[in-house]
């Protein structure tokens, strides 16, 4: 059961206890520090499914904890850099549209997964998650960051942008869900 890849993907529900107290202790070497973390976390996303795939060791555990893992770690940190102002008050709205989707199709994907059908990823959101990562990478570090690299900036248009992605992705996924939920699933092969 505990496999590099699984062990990869607990370390980063397990790093999430300490990226949330570096916001309580605020510096520029906290911020920095949680960042490290943060991306840290971000590196395993990839790595355990990689491996995972590659040694073929992929497991139901695997694949029921590494999506809970990855909504863990963004909807903290989400909701982080609103409650200590890290992001500005026009950036709610996307930290909200994120964090309504990952819970909207995590529970579209359960309701499914009761129907034996996987949800596969898609490129399109896979990209959103790598633009997620990174916006909110800059955002942990926001004024910690050196004054010729505008971290506040590239994150809040990162962040929207990721909201966007996030809107188009959604709407993919919950297209396909609402077809199963009204008896008319998709053909096979589209």
């Amino acid at each position: 059961m505990l496999n590099l890849p699984n062990i990869l993907t607990l370390s980063r529900i397990m790093i999430i206890p300490l990226v949330v107290t570096t916001f309580f202790f605020d510096s520029p070497a906290m911020r920095w520090t949680a960042c490290a973390l943060f991306t840290a976390a971000g590196i395993t996303d990839f790595f355990d499914g990689y491996l995972a795939r590659r040694a073929n060791k992929v497991s139901a555990f695997g694949r029921f904890l590494d999506p809970i893992a990855d909504k863990l770690l963004v909807a903290t940190v989400l909701l982080l850099i609103v409650a200590f102002d890290r992001v500005g008050r026009w950036s709610y709205l996307p930290a909200l549209v994120i964090l309504l989707r990952e819970i909207t199709i995590s529970g579209l994907r359960e309701y499914l997964a009761e129907l034996h059908v996987s949800v596969p990823v898609t490129k399109l959101a896979k990209a959103k998650t790598t633009v997620q990562m990174v916006a909110l990478g800059f955002l942990i570090v926001g004024s910690a960051s050196p004054w010729w690299i505008p971290a506040e900036l590239i994150g809040e248009i990162g962040i929207w942008f990721a909201a966007l992605i996030t809107l188009i992705t959604g709407y993919d996924y919950l297209k396909s869900g609402i077809r199963y939920m009204a008896g008319n699933p998709p053909p096979t092969g589209s």
